[in-house]
C-alpha cells in the first residue's frame, strides 16, 4: 500500500482522498480509514509508505498511531493534518520522531494547494515540511527561554488534574519541598506570580493551568488521556 489517510471526519477524508488521486499521482494507490485502531490494523496487514494522519481521532489519537507505526517501521513518512497547533502536540511529536525520519505537519485551515505541496515534499521529495505557524510553536516549545521542561510539564499536568503538593510529591517520587520547587519553577517559566498570601489576587496553581491552556500545553483531550493514566497509577499504588 502506498498511502493511508486516517481521518474521522467523512467529508475531510473523502476530500483528501480525492485531492491526492487527482493532484499527486505518486501517492497512488490511496486508501482511508476513520480511526486510529483501524489505521494500525490496516498498517499491520499492508504497511503504507506514507500516512496522512489526523491528530485528534476517536480511540487512539494520531500521536499514538505514529508512535506504533514508527516503532515498527521507522522510515514511514507521516504528514500530520490537524486543525490544531497546540504546543502539547509539538512537544509529543518531538519525543517520538525517529532519527532520519521524514515527516510534516500541515494545518487543516490551509488551502488545498498547501496540502498538496506538503504531501509532495514529504512523500516525493523526502523533505520535512512544517506549516509556518507550527514552526513558530515549535520554536517556543523547544528552543525559547519560555520552553517548559519535561519536569515542569509533569507538574502542570498534575495540578491541572487536581493533585495537591503532597499528591505531586507522591506521584513523582519527590519530597514535598522538591514538589514545591518544581511548581515554583513552572510558575516562573509561565510568568505566574507566586504570591499566595491571603490578600493576593491570583491562585498561582489556577493561573498556571490557565496559562497552560492559553499556550496550548493543555487541552481537553490531553487531560482526559492523562486522567486515565493517573487513575491507573492510583489503582496500582493503592491510593
Amino acid at each position: 500500500m502506498k498511502t493511508l489517510i486516517v481521518e474521522d471526519n467523512t467529508a475531510q477524508r473523502e476530500h483528501a482522498e480525492r485531492l491526492l488521486r487527482e493532484r499527486v499521482p505518486a501517492a497512488l494507490p490511496v486508501s482511508s480509514v476513520a480511526d486510529g485502531a483501524q489505521a494500525l490494523l490496516r498498517f499491520r496487514e499492508a504497511p503504507a509508505e506514507f500516512l496522512l494522519l489526523d491528530i485528534q481521532l476517536p480511540g487512539k489519537n494520531g500521536i499514538e498511531v505514529a508512535r506504533e507505526v514508527w516503532a515498527a517501521r521507522p522510515l514511514t513518512r507521516i504528514l500530520f493534518w490537524s486543525q490544531f497547533k497546540d504546543e502539547v502536540y509539538v512537544r509529543r511529536l518531538a519525543q517520538i520522531v525517529p532519527p532520519e525520519t521524514v515527516y510534516g505537519y500541515v494545518l487543516k485551515s490551509s488551502p488545498d494547494e498547501k496540502l498538496v505541496q506538503a504531501v509532495r515534499a514529504v512523500l516525493c521529495d523526502e523533505q520535512c515540511w512544517l506549516d509556518r505557524e507550527v514552526r513558530g510553536v515549535q520554536a517556543r516549545a523547544l528552543q525559547s527561554p519560555a520552553a517548559v521542561t519535561e519536569a515542569e510539564y509533569e507538574a502542570l499536568i498534575d495540578i491541572a488534574l487536581g493533585l495537591t503538593d503532597r499528591g505531586v510529591a507522591r506521584r513523582r517520587y519527590l519530597s514535598r519541598r522538591g514538589a514545591q520547587n518544581r511548581l515554583h519553577s513552572l510558575y516562573t517559566r509561565l510568568g505566574v506570580e507566586r504570591d499566595e498570601e491571603p490578600g493576593s489576587l491570583y491562585s498561582p496553581r489556577n493561573r498556571a493551568v490557565f496559562e497552560g491552556l492559553r499556550r496550548g500545553l493543555l487541552n481537553a483531550d490531553v487531560l482526559a488521556e492523562e486522567n486515565t493514566i493517573l487513575e491507573r497509577w492510583l489503582a496500582e499504588n493503592g491510593e
